[in-house]
């Protein structure tokens, strides 16, 4: 009789101890309801959340001086009239940049400090350029 008593005890002492150490599951969701842990960010765009690495239109950095290089994403609108980008640095999470008239320039707006441009760049690809300097492609 003693015995299962014990490890009744033993076995119920381990799951308070358990659920003291594992944090809820999507403990880290944002304002969208977006899972940051799980790679997920918000797309203004898109009005969803979404993994950037998985986006059809991704872009590697230019000329780093760190040891790593990041990466970034290309979502345009179905009108094509608005690009959002994400870039790693700054405060904010994504950057929308509007086509300046029928051409196919993207630019930030006068809302943020920087000078973010979306151009065209070889057959398919896509440079963006901060201040006049290539920083993806």
């Amino acid at each position: 009789m003693k015995k299962p008593i014990l490890f009744s005890m033993m076995f119920l002492g381990s799951l308070v101890f358990a659920q003291q150490k594992t944090p809820a599951l999507g403990g880290d969701r944002d304002v969208h309801g977006c899972i940051g842990s799980a790679g997920y960010t918000y797309s203004q765009i898109r009005n969803n959340c979404i993994r950037v690495f998985e986006q059809k239109i991704k872009l590697k950095e230019v000329a780093t001086d760190k040891s790593y290089s990041t990466m970034t994403a290309v979502i345009f609108s179905k009108d094509m009239k608005r690009a959002e980008i994400f870039i790693p640095e700054g405060n904010a999470k994504s950057i929308i940049l509007d086509r300046e008239g029928k051409g196919k320039i993207w630019k930030s707006g006068s809302y943020i400090k920087e000078t973010y441009v979306l151009v065209p760049y070889k057959k398919a690809g896509y440079q963006i350029k901060k201040d006049d300097v290539v920083i993806y492609q």
